[in-house]
């Protein structure tokens, strides 16, 4: 099987830390970049605190000849520091943002010039014109800071309204909550390609974790089986790459634009994953 013209993935990388982690990002990025996908994100730190490795994770992969798009974070930023990295990546070929609110760091007073993601949209697109195609954040199981659905969904379409060109979505495990979110922003006239984030899972007790602060439900079923794994890494792995596949698929074969990986800087899963919906080398 092969994606329709109009389906494509992307994988999330954050910046290394290390040299070490340096040299291993660059052969997860040459792995799943045979896989010729749309691009390669790469995360922000909270308050900006990987501001230089988002931008040198960026570069190492422009180098290698495929797409990087950088994530953007309102919270620590200013209109000029903003300006500066947005100046910084056109001249340096790079040309898809991923402008998102951002964490906000614990104690944290000044967030500063730029309160919400649709504000940081709305300066790119009066700074840059056309030149950045803009990615936003979209929670088809509500962001978990936002009072209720139908606020989270207004902010959303703030943020299309602002100049956003299409959505990742946070990930999830339950595929009817995506499609209620398409729906849903059918009704409110958001007419932007909205792409499924994809969670490979190969660590239960880490998954956990992240699900719980991101506001992302693992179902009951799912939880179980994966509790019943206990420390056997190879059976979670397996039983997660079944599962997300699974889901994977029955995104595909409903019609969503495209599939966005949160790798972890890990290459196996993804790969595994992308094996089992037919996606191959090029």
């Amino acid at each position: 099987m092969s994606l329709e013209s109009y389906q494509k993935i992307s994988f999330e990388f954050f910046p290394p830390k290390t040299e070490e982690g340096r040299v291993k990002l660059l052969n997860v990025s040459k792995a799943l970049g045979q896989l010729d996908p749309a691009y390669f994100s790469v995360t922000f730190g909270a308050g900006g605190s990987t501001q230089q490795g988002t931008i040198d994770t960026v570069l190492d992969i422009k180098k290698q000849g495929f797409s990087a798009a950088p994530h953007l974070s309102c919270v620590g930023s200013t209109k000029e520091s903003i300006r500066n990295i947005l100046s910084n990546y056109k001249d340096n070929g790079v040309d898809r943002i991923v402008a998102l609110r951002g964490d906000i760091p614990s104690g944290t007073l000044d967030i500063g010039e730029f309160r919400y993601a649709n504000e940081l949209v709305a300066f790119i697109r009066e700074e840059t014109g056309d030149h950045f195609h803009i990615e936003v954040a979209a929670y088809p199981e509500v962001h978990p800071q936002a009072a209720n659905a139908q606020t989270d969904l207004a902010n959303f379409k703030q943020k299309v309204e602002a100049g956003a060109d299409s959505a990742i979505t946070q990930y999830f495990f339950n595929f009817e909550a995506y499609v209620r979110f398409v729906e849903d922003c059918d009704k409110m006239a958001i007419n932007v390609p909205i792409v499924p984030g994809i969670m490979p899972i190969t660590n239960y007790s880490q998954l956990a974790r992240f699900s719980d602060m991101c506001g992302a439900e693992i179902p009951r079923w799912i939880r179980k089986r994966l509790e019943g794994f206990a420390d056997d890494r190879e059976s979670i792995k397996a039983f997660g790459t079944d599962v997300v596949s699974e889901l994977s698929q029955t995104l595909l074969d409903y019609g969503c634009p495209g599939l966005h990986f949160y790798s972890m800087n890990q290459a196996e899963a993804s790969l595994a994953i992308c094996r089992n919906l037919g996606i191959s080398a090029k």
